[in-house]
């Protein structure tokens, strides 16, 4: 399973064995797609701060080196500000 994760957050572009490429570039899609569209709800001020491809390059960043681990997006919020809190250190 820790090559479908890598896959789905971006870590690598080798898609898993077993699995067909359209199916996981959508799959990496709806995570991106999910991840963003909370956080912009947690956070307007910072997304109306940031053009629509620094957005994308900060969630895709998130994605991929976050420790977000949970099943639950409502989860996010909390790995999201220690995300930034790491990238401001």
């Amino acid at each position: 399973m820790p090559a479908f994760h890598d896959y789905v957050r971006g870590l690598t572009e080798v898609v898993p064995e077993g699995y067909a490429e359209p199916g996981m570039r959508l799959y990496r899609h709806l995570v991106y797609l999910g991840a963003s569209q909370l956080l912009e709800a947690e956070f307007p001020a910072l997304r109306d701060t940031l053009n629509d491809a620094d957005w994308r390059e900060l969630i895709e960043a998130f994605v991929r080196t976050s420790r977000w681990d949970s099943h639950f997006y409502g989860d996010l919020q909390d790995e999201f500000l220690a995300f930034l809190e790491r990238q401001t250190a």
